[in-house]
């Protein structure tokens, strides 16, 4: 079967041309309400049409041609924004924000100033400091674990907070 008959059976080159002509900015539409960037949507009607021009013999009914094309338009836009969702998917995660070694160094020097000046509040002040806000216990929990009321925990708190910033203020001078 010569070229001329095959064309004859389906959509003819120059109908599919007539058509890319008369409908090329209304697909190109299309795409764009499915897709983001206008690249994208160029580059799905272009293919658009070359995938029916490949199979425009099996178009049986040359009118229905603006409708295959339609069809391949959204299914071209699906796939391309599935390749793109996969490839976000794909993409390593980026690393956390880690502290620079210099952020380190005050962190740990913090730290040994916040220990010197615990070592310097009296003994039931730091026990309960350091339930209270080490061990994260609440203060009903802080009085059952020393044997003292809550009320107790509460002052010794309250003036170890008190003498502990007095502490920590003196030794950044």
């Amino acid at each position: 079967m010569g070229t001329a008959a095959a064309d004859a059976a389906g959509a003819s080159v120059d109908h599919l041309t007539a058509t890319y002509q008369a409908h090329y900015r209304s697909l190109l539409r299309l795409a764009a309400l499915l897709l983001d960037d206008v690249a994208s949507c160029e580059d799905v009607v272009q293919e658009a049409f070359i995938r029916v021009h490949a199979a425009r013999r099996r178009v049986r009914e040359p009118e229905k041609t603006l409708a295959y094309l339609r069809q391949t338009v959204v299914n071209l836009s699906r796939s391309t924004l599935r390749r793109r969702i996969m490839g976000l998917r794909l993409l390593p995660k980026p690393m956390p924000d880690m502290a620079s070694a210099e952020e380190g160094a005050y962190d740990a020097l913090e730290r040994d100033q916040l220990k010197a000046a615990l070592r310097g509040l009296q003994r039931r002040q730091r026990e309960v400091l350091v339930l209270r806000y080490y061990a994260d216990l609440t203060e009903a929990q802080v009085a059952d674990a020393l044997g003292i009321s809550v009320g107790s925990v509460k002052a010794y708190g309250s003036r170890g907070l008190a003498a502990l910033r007095v502490l920590m203020e003196s030794s950044d001078d």
